[in-house]
């Protein structure tokens, strides 16, 4: 495996022959939720293609009280964990390689407008993110040029506004959601987890369990399901609650029957979670 810093490289490995390539795009901090989306990748592309995996913090998605400073970059275990996956490159380029210099990327640069599906959910609680998301999305597509790009369903409305992007500007790459990867007692993988106590870890899990109830409850509809994941959440005084909704799979309302998604926001302690599951509507 090799490590490639310069889109000058990328590029000219994009360019040395035919084979198919995967990318898996990441802020570092790595852990077994982005070691599925490799071996995911690996799959896609078969044992003789080309999984690149870009480790790149990104700070234009990153709001106003958000400390870009205080994510953690754990580099050397990180290049470990993608070639033990089964990556071939990492791209781990500096910020001046994907915007240019600091002063050259600013409030008149072009962006990617995520619309309004941009300004729901996470984008009412952290302006400017998914714009921040979609574009270095779109610069690191254009860099890697990969047939196939893989995203973690747990970012669930960041997956389906990448889909929308590259459905929307006819984007030559197939976007793959890969499931959530849980702990054994349920709570989503996520970087942020480092950051809870013990006590708050354990106040944690009253999210998942929220999802289960909100899954089960979905049969009577989808007022039904929002009431019993927030019920659940009411019995933890450490979980904070953002919001408990049910969607369709696109983000939009909540189907009368059918496939639907419930998504939860809440912080506990300092950190703010999010997790989400596809539910079944019976009329």
């Amino acid at each position: 495996m090799r490590i490639l810093t310069s889109a000058a490289e990328v590029r000219a490995e994009a360019g040395a022959g035919t084979r198919s390539r995967a990318v898996v795009m990441t802020m570092g901090a790595l852990h077994e939720g982005h070691s599925a989306l490799v071996r995911a990748a690996r799959r896609e592309v078969g044992p003789d293609g080309t999984v690149l995996v870009t480790v790149f913090v990104n700070p234009t998605q990153f709001g106003a009280g958000e400390d870009f400073t205080r994510y953690p970059r754990t580099f050397d275990a990180d290049v470990a964990i993608c070639e033990e996956a089964g990556a071939n490159l990492v791209f781990a380029p500096s910020a001046a390689e994907v915007y240019g210099p600091a002063e050259g990327f600013g409030a008149d640069s072009v962006t990617i407008d995520p619309g309004p599906l941009g300004e729901i959910l996470e984008g009412a609680a952290r302006a400017g993110h998914f714009r921040g998301m979609l574009t270095v999305v779109a610069k690191l597509l254009g860099i890697t040029q990969p047939d196939v790009a893989l995203f973690g369903e747990k970012d669930y409305q960041q997956l389906v506004l990448i889909r929308r992007m590259v459905g929307d500007l006819n984007l030559p790459v197939e976007v793959i959601g890969v499931p959530t990867v849980r702990e054994e007692d349920g709570l989503a993988r996520s970087s942020r987890n480092r950051y809870l106590s013990a006590d708050e870890r354990r106040a944690a899990l009253a999210i998942p369990r929220a999802l289960v109830a909100a899954v089960e409850a979905a049969g009577q509809g989808h007022e039904s399901a929002v009431r019993a994941g927030r019920a659940v959440l009411a019995l933890e005084p450490a979980v904070e609650v953002d919001y408990v909704v049910m969607t369709d799979p696109d983000l939009g309302p909540p189907p009368g029957t059918g496939m639907a998604r419930v998504l939860i926001a809440a912080t506990v302690g300092t950190t703010r979670l999010i997790d989400n599951e596809s539910a079944m509507v019976r009329p």
